[in-house]
């Protein structure tokens, strides 16, 4: 007799994304108090995810604000949220408007992708990223009339766009 394993996904309430975006600030104040770095933190929930931002009057966040930094703080901070709650976090860091930032060199990369497709290629390959910069590159290529896909595993994952 053969059964399926079904796992029905549950998303979190705008409390608990509340709560998980607590947990997230006091770890990150911890830390940056830890690192002698001033910084306001707001928290949100945006798209069903936890929503934290860490901003700071002048370049005191400049070293934070990498790319590769902010995803390795978010990647530990969700772990401190999960230890906390023992539920997985989805949370997403943002750390002297690196995200915006980020989604500007998307758009970048979807325009250029583009304009390869306009001289002719049946299709256009991305770098790999993140599952959150490949929730954004979808965005920006549908908003450009584009189809998306995500090919390849881990962290080799990455987004090829075609022509409609």
């Amino acid at each position: 007799m053969t059964t399926d394993n079904v796992t029905e996904t549950v998303e979190p309430t705008v409390v608990e994304l509340e709560n998980e975006g607590d947990v997230a600030a006091d770890y990150l104040e911890e830390l940056l108090d830890i690192a002698d770095i001033d910084g306001d933190l707001n928290l949100d929930v945006r798209q069903g995810r936890a929503y934290v931002s860490v901003e700071a009057e002048g370049d005191g966040l400049a070293l934070l604000s990498a790319p590769d930094t902010v995803q390795a703080l978010q990647e530990l901070t969700r772990l401190a949220v999960q230890s906390k709650t023992g539920s997985f976090s989805r949370l997403i860091l943002d750390v002297g408007g690196s995200r915006d930032a980020r989604r500007r060199q998307l758009e970048t990369l979807v325009n250029a992708a583009a304009a390869k497709l306009d001289d002719g290629a049946t299709q256009a390959s991305l770098p790999a990223m993140s599952s959150y910069e490949r929730k954004l590159v979808h965005d920006i290529a549908a908003d450009q009339g584009l189809v998306s896909e995500s090919y390849g595993e881990g962290a080799d994952r990455h987004t090829v766009l075609r022509r409609r």
